[in-house]
């Protein structure tokens, strides 16, 4: 008997080890996904920015962007499993490709084209403040102290930024119609979170991207057509492609993708606090490739717009206050 129990209490011990490996292993896989993801993002604002100086131009690149990561998306789907999408959904992919894609990625592009990386990627941070905002008016999330300090801070950043822009008019310290339209863009993107919260989370991240790239690709092309045509009518360096194509592929089409893996397993918490990785990365690389000028005002926005997201983020939601009700 004595025999038996030890080898049950072994077997239990071997399978509690190896179920703790199997969570660790995914957690580490998470998030090593999520700071992929937005270190792509962060080397996208440089890279997006020098092609833009070297051959394309904002519309050219927004174009390329979501027509490129179109096709990869549907390619993509022909592995992926097959869902089943009622008409209904797919005319509501429409909304989301105008709020989700068309509005966000053509304001952020085209206010990358005029404003420096710097600021495009500060600006970016600025998006979980605008989604506590809307989810408040929308889905009825509750306002706390620190959620109002954070928002606060953030827009004391943001405003900092856009002064700044304002008094120097330069394209390596920043423009404020190219700040505006990135912060367009963080509003937008939250909008779209809030309004196809369900819809976002009723498939997979290749269903929905297929059918978002697709509308939004069939209304983007027509107006911008025979634009990109005359653009590619140019010659335009063999480096210039490159990074076009390290837009479409890595920071659109891969970023999606290792996002939605590190979701899967990290706490929505967590998974904002890697957003801090974004501007990090693009400043450092904006300062080496010479595209951009760190000042001292750039450090103060910084600091109120991180501190801003970080109240935002650990401040608690509607699910935790009912929890600690029901407790």
């Amino acid at each position: 008997m004595h025999y038996e129990l030890c080898i049950i209490s072994y077997l239990c011990r071997r399978k509690i080890t190896k179920m703790e490996k199997t969570s660790n292993n995914k957690a580490l896989i998470a998030h090593l996904s999520m700071f992929g993801a937005c270190a792509g993002w962060g080397l996208m604002a440089p890279i997006g920015k020098d092609a833009m100086t070297h051959g394309f131009d904002g519309m050219s690149m927004v174009t390329f962007r979501v027509v490129g990561a179109c096709v990869l998306f549907w390619i993509a789907s022909l592995f992926a499993p097959k869902e089943h999408v009622p008409r209904k959904d797919k005319l509501m992919f429409i909304g989301a490709a105008i709020f989700g894609l068309l509005c966000n990625q053509c304001c952020y592009t085209v206010g990358l084209s005029i404003t420096s990386p710097i600021n495009a990627s500060i600006v970016t941070t600025s998006m979980p403040i605008f989604a506590m905002i809307l989810s408040a008016l929308i889905l009825k999330e509750p306002i706390t102290g620190k959620k109002a300090l954070g928002v606060l801070m953030g827009c004391s950043g943001a405003l900092i930024l856009i002064l700044t822009s304002a008094a120097h008019a330069d394209g390596k310290v920043g423009d404020i119609r190219g700040d505006l339209l990135c912060l367009f863009a963080q509003f937008s993107f939250a909008l779209y979170l809030s309004l196809f919260n369900p819809l976002i989370r009723r498939y997979n991240v290749f269903t929905i991207n297929k059918y978002m790239f697709s509308w939004a690709t069939l209304m983007l092309l027509p107006f911008t057509f025979s634009h990109v045509s005359g653009v590619l009518a140019e010659p335009i360096p063999t480096t210039t492609w490159w990074e076009v194509a390290y837009v479409v592929g890595i920071g659109t089409f891969l970023g999606y993708i290792l996002t939605m893996i590190g979701q899967r397993t990290l706490r929505p918490t967590v998974v904002s606090v890697y957003n801090y990785v974004q501007p990090v990365v693009s400043v450092a690389a904006t300062l080496l490739m010479g595209i951009g000028i760190l000042k001292p005002t750039h450090a103060l926005a910084v600091v109120l717009v991180f501190s801003g997201v970080w109240l935002v983020t650990k401040s608690k939601s509607r699910r935790d206050m009912e929890g600690e009700v029901r407790e």
